[in-house]
């Protein structure tokens, strides 16, 4: 899982370095397997301004380009369409190295006219998928200036092992919580505006209950799907994540920050409402990632009147899929059964970053959150008009009570704990602590089963390394003999015929 100190911070309010929170990670369970800088690899490329743009006298799609990068003008052959004079843009050196092809650039002649470096499009800088032009900067970007440093790609990334049983922090906020549980600063609030829908919902209801038994959905209307925000593409590229489009980009940004999964379909490709069943015997559907799936009668599949659309909780369909064409849309958030995605997956020898998290079990109480936070940001990035939401079945929401007693801290974890500090990281961990000492653990942490599960979380947090070093008690007096007359007679015996 990798998140960056950016992103982490817009969920606490800490004023604790970089080296404080990855020291705390790694000593409250979080491990932290590196930390990268996600603009070294474009620290060589600067922002440059075209002076001038003429053709090549050898080619006619060819232009040569008098280029100003900070150190005066420079000679440069370029092929793309929209370079002109008083453009701004993002210029490689001879020396830097492309990100996308690993070529070393250096200075050479192109169709007999010295070239001294490059022109970049996004595509080239690993920045997107754009390849039709160069990057096209604001007027006003400082002309010199590093690129990653303009396009503010400096927030450290931070790469975590998170361990199968801590779904919650599959997402930046619940890494953020354990953070605050730690003593690392304060949570902050997740604000967001509500969503005034109109209008009948999305038709979807769930026909499989075991696999699927809540099916929640909210359409809009009307809406743009261009490019992402520079915002959330900086921050999915950071992450390694491929910005798409802004619905897509939206699910994985959903995703990532707070650990839900998304999907979302473009209703004109679609016939009639949505239903989460059991496939039936000889369906396929063509994923995302371009294969087609056998599917057997064991899995639960999103499907409409005529076909399958999703293999449920691992991949969307791409029948289905959002393009830059769509303007209506209806946003799954729905909820699927652990055991069932991890058969399914495994059948199907399919991995996404959905099936890692559904798999492991999602916070099944987050459901009418997850949707109003994703429409939101569809409403914000894209426009349109809300739908009501459609809530069908029920999703699982148990909360185990837990008798606990605060001496267990010591008794079997070794660490005498005052009884409000284990309160108080309980709380901050999201377990409801009654007065009686009844514990509650969020509908989340399906991992925590009894007692001995809240002392873990009590210890990680104090910190491990605070139980104090007590060597193994020594029984006083001679131990006595393992053997019985029998066998000590027969080892005798052995020994004197030897």
């Amino acid at each position: 899982m990798k998140t960056t100190l950016g992103w982490l911070k817009e969920h606490i309010d800490t004023d604790a370095s970089l080296d404080t929170i990855v020291e705390t990670l790694t000593r409250i369970g979080l491990e932290v397997e590196g930390v990268e800088n996600p603009g070294a690899k474009l620290a060589a490329f600067k922002v440059a301004r075209v002076l001038t743009a003429a053709p090549h006298p050898q080619a006619d799609k060819l232009q040569v380009l008098s280029v100003d990068a900070g150190d005066g003008p420079l000679q440069v052959v370029c092929g793309a369409p929209n370079a002109r004079a008083g453009m701004v843009g993002v210029f490689g050196p001879s020396g830097a190295v492309v990100p996308s092809n690993g070529m070393v650039l250096k200075v050479a002649a192109i169709r007999g006219v010295e070239s001294n470096g490059m022109m970049c499009s996004s595509r080239e800088l690993e920045l997107g998928e754009d390849h039709d032009g160069i990057i096209e900067l604001p007027a006003d970007a400082p002309i010199g200036t590093p690129y990653p440093d303009y396009a503010g790609l400096t927030d450290p990334v931070i790469d975590i092992n998170v361990l199968p049983n801590r779904p919650d922090c599959f997402g930046a906020r619940g890494i953020a919580l354990d953070l605050v549980a730690a003593g690392l600063g304060t949570a902050k609030p997740l604000a967001y505006a509500p969503v005034a829908g109109t209008g009948a919902g999305p038709d979807v209801r769930t026909d499989d209950p075991e696999g699927c038994p809540a099916f929640f959905a909210q359409g809009v209307t009307g809406l743009t799907n261009g490019e992402s925000p520079d915002w959330m593409r900086r921050r999915l590229l950071a992450i390694g994540q491929r910005p798409i489009s802004t619905l897509v980009d939206i699910t994985n940004y959903v995703m990532f920050d707070l650990g839900r999964p998304l999907h979302v379909y473009d209703r004109a490709k679609l016939s009639g409402g949505l239903v989460a069943r059991k496939a039936e015997a000889g369906e396929q559907v063509l994923a995302l990632n371009g294969k087609t799936y056998a599917l057997t009668e064991s899995m639960t599949v999103i499907a409409d009147e005529s076909h399958v659309h999703d293999i449920g909780g691992i991949m969307g369909g791409e029948e289905s899929g959002v393009s830059a064409e769509t303007t209506d849309v209806i946003i799954e958030c729905a909820y699927f059964d652990p055991e069932g995605i991890a058969r399914t997956g495994q059948k199907l020898l399919l991995t996404s970053d959905a099936r890692a998290r559904f798999e492991r079990g999602v916070d099944p109480a987050f459901l009418t959150d997850g949707l109003e936070i994703a429409t939101r940001l569809v409403l914000d990035l894209c426009g349109g008009t809300p739908s009501e939401p459609t809530h069908a079945g029920t999703p699982p929401v148990t909360r185990k009570r837990i008798a606990y007693n605060p001496t267990l801290a010591e008794r079997l974890g070794g660490l005498a704990v005052a009884p409000d500090r284990q309160r108080e990281i309980l709380t901050a961990l999201g377990f409801a602590v009654e007065a009686d000492w009844t514990v509650l653990p969020p509908p989340a942490r399906r991992d925590v089963d009894g007692p001995a599960d809240l002392v873990e979380e009590i210890i990680r947090i104090v910190g491990i390394d605070s139980v104090p070093a007590t060597p193994l008690p020594r029984t006083p007096g001679v131990a006595k003999p393992t053997a019985t007359p029998a066998q000590a007679l027969e080892s005798r015996v052995r020994r004197a015929a030897a």
